[in-house]
């Protein structure tokens, strides 16, 4: 453990920040299973209306630093892909 006050804050906000960032990616994660799932009963007018709110959220995540911004594109397209080989299907 730090003894020094700043270390010990720098700690503090360390933890807080960590937290937050798992509440994003879990948010995000639960999106993306409510998305794959909707696509898997063929229900794609749920997954069309959910594919830009994940999108935005995975951008918004980008912006904080909790995903960088290749891996966050990378995310947004292979959803895309998802979505257009189950509308090609339909």
């Amino acid at each position: 453990m730090a003894n020094i006050k700043s270390a010990i804050k720098r700690i503090k906000i360390a933890n807080t920040k960590t937290m937050q960032n798992k509440s994003i990616k879990s948010n995000i994660k639960t999106a993306i299973k409510k998305f794959e799932a909707a696509i898997a009963e063929g229900d794609l007018d749920n997954a069309r209306a959910l594919y830009p709110r994940i999108s935005s959220s995975i951008d918004k995540a980008a912006a904080k630093g909790v995903f960088h911004k290749n891996a966050a594109n990378r995310k947004k397209s292979q959803l895309a892909l998802r979505l257009q080989a189950a509308q090609n299907q339909e």
